[in-house]
């Protein structure tokens, strides 16, 4: 009889036949030394369903994606983190470094509108004591003394802050009136040094004469080309002789005392005295000056006209006197922020070019055309001078913040040709040192936390992927047991249109052997029949059978009935016959 599908494929490989079982004792028939006996070929092979397989592969691939989806999950949302805490690291910093830039801005804007306004109520009460004592005693400019310097510079200093290096007063001495005046000023000088050092004192043991002794008793210059060599005052004009003094000290360059030279003898202090002539109203430049007997600091100077009259709106009022106020900004910036607020670049640039002269051994001399800039760094209530150019870092380019610090309010129409007066500027820029302070490691903590979160979420999947992978291995084999089973009753044609009538019928898919062990199938579905025209069906039955098994042992009866239907089954297979069944010992 030929069957219209085959039990198993003569093409299979030795693989497959090694794993061949025998239904009737379930033992391994597979050869040591690799080689196929006649036995293995003669043996049927069990097809596992192929449901079993795609769902297998399925599940494989879902827990791929799983794992995939994690891994991006982790991934996205640790770095979106540790973005996010980077961004509002840098959002703060940027927000508190604007907030220091404006009051460094606002605070040392009001210092620099302090110094003005102090200046011109102190050179208006000047002015109005010279008057009084012009009309008491028959004194004017230039043969004036200011009564009690000493205590008006200390409490003029003090209303200004640190800021301020000294205060001088020169008074305007006309050509023909030098000699006259330097007779004064001799006369003069040793009464307000000795006020000067009654209310001050002095960290030196000089006297009143020793001063004297380090005072030039005439108008003078310094010849810069030529080794600072002291020279009288000469030439026409106006020259404007230091005289009074606060703090009560000697020059610390030059080590003499600055009574007596003409300031104006510089360049750049003439051209601001003539603005200051001319339009009656303060001026400003930059300017080196002594900090020390050593240090150099750079600074401005200022000059405040003082007028014959204390009317400020008087049309006949003259300049009779400059308060020629040197300072250095760094006093401007001075406890402006607080401790750990650190950091902060201060450019201050002038809107006005420069001609430097360039002194070398006092001999040589190179003139230049520049800026007026200074670098400044704050650090909380300290301030740092970092040099005479542009210091910022450019990084920082984008979070400048401008403010002008100082504007006198000039129009350059009414300056002398080829005169400027400068308005001051502040830049102010963060640095790496204040942006360090707003760096944490928070950022980094977050994602470490969120991908250790992650990671353990993952590790619990992949425990519960273990613990269902088990359970479905043993299910599986059960379901291999009973599809072994199945497979040996029917052929894999019969078995596989079995489960899907019980597939269709339970609607659960390609799984009904449960329902092939109930029972299934027996009633209510069509039989699983073709029809073939040409058959031959063979029966076998042993002879004399009943008798024999009667008076023989189980044990041996089942060996005997192994034997021979196992027999029956190799030839079956080896000639492609389908066997229908065995009843008792027919087969």
């Amino acid at each position: 009889m030929k069957s219209n599908r085959t039990l198993v494929s003569k093409s299979n490989d030795t693989t497959q036949q090694s794993d061949l079982r025998s239904i009737g004792n379930g033992t391994s028939s597979s050869n040591p030394s690799g080689e196929q006996s006649s036995e293995d070929i003669d043996r049927p092979v069990y097809n596992a369903p192929t449901v079993a397989k795609k769902e297998e592969k399925n599940i494989v691939r879902a827990k791929c994606l799983v794992a995939l989806i994690l891994v991006l999950a982790t991934a996205t949302v640790a770095t979106s983190a540790y973005i996010l805490l980077k961004d509002q690291e840098r959002s703060n910093f940027e927000n508190q470094f604007r907030a220091y830039a404006s009051q460094i801005a606002s605070v040392s804007g009001q210092k620099a509108d302090q110094l003005f306004n102090a200046l011109n109520s102190f050179a208006v009460m000047v002015s109005s004591q010279a008057a009084v004592e012009n009309e008491l005693r028959n004194t004017s400019w230039p043969f004036y003394t200011i009564p009690d310097f000493s205590v008006k510079g200390e409490s003029l200093a003090n209303l200004i802050g640190s800021a301020v290096q000294v205060i001088m007063v020169a008074p305007v001495v006309e050509e023909d009136k030098r000699d006259a005046w330097t007779e004064y000023m001799n006369q003069m000088n040793p009464i307000w040094f000795q006020e000067s050092l009654d209310n001050e004192g002095t960290n030196t043991n000089m006297t009143v004469d020793d001063f004297l002794q380090k005072t030039v008793p005439f108008i003078h210059q310094y010849d810069y080309l030529q080794g600072f060599r002291l020279i009288p005052a000469e030439g026409p004009g106006d020259v404007l002789p230091n005289y009074q003094q606060y703090p009560f000290r000697l020059d610390l360059g030059l080590k003499t005392m600055t009574t007596g030279y003409d300031f104006i003898s510089l360049p750049r202090a003439a051209d601001l005295y003539e603005i200051t002539k001319s339009l009656l109203r303060p001026t400003i430049g930059f300017a080196n000056f002594f900090i020390d007997s050593t240090t150099v600091a750079t600074g401005s100077q200022v000059l405040q006209p003082i007028f014959n009259t204390a009317d400020t709106t008087a049309e006949d009022r003259k300049v009779v006197a400059i308060m020629n106020v040197w300072l250095y900004w760094l006093g401007f910036f001075t406890n402006v922020l607080t401790e750990g607020q650190d950091g902060v670049v201060v450019v201050l640039r002038s809107a006005c070019p420069v001609n430097y002269t360039t002194i070398v051994s006092g001999e040589n001399n190179s003139d230049s055309i520049g800026e007026d800039i200074i670098t400044y760094e704050i650090d909380g209530p300290d301030v740092n001078l970092l040099g005479t150019e542009d210091l910022h870092d450019p990084e920082y380019d984008s979070l400048e913040f401008t403010e002008v610090f100082v504007d006198l309010g000039f129009d350059e129409k009414d300056l002398p040709e080829g005169e400027c007066v400068p308005t001051l500027t502040l830049h102010i820029y963060p640095s790496d040192k204040l942006e360090a302070s707003f760096r944490s490691s928070d950022a980094a903590i977050y994602a470490s936390v969120i991908v250790v979160i992650f990671v353990f979420t993952s590790l619990v999947f992949l425990l519960y992927v273990y613990f269902v992978g088990k359970r479905q291995r043993i299910v599986m084999d059960r379901i291999v047991r009973q599809d072994k089973i199945v497979s040996n009753v029917f052929p894999t044609a019969i078995r596989d249109r079995l489960y899907d009538t019980q597939a269709q019928q339970a609607g659960k898919g390609e799984h009904g052997l449960a329902g092939l062990e109930d029972g299934a199938n027996d009633l209510g579905s069509a039989p699983l029949a073709d029809l073939f025209p040409s058959v031959s069906v063979v029966y076998a039955d042993i002879v004399g059978f009943t008798a024999w098994s009667s008076a023989r042992e189980p044990q041996q009866v089942f060996l005997l009935l192994e034997s021979i239907y196992r027999s029956f089954d190799r030839i079956a297979y080896r000639h492609d016959i389908f066997k229908v069944e065995t009843v008792g010992d027919c087969y």
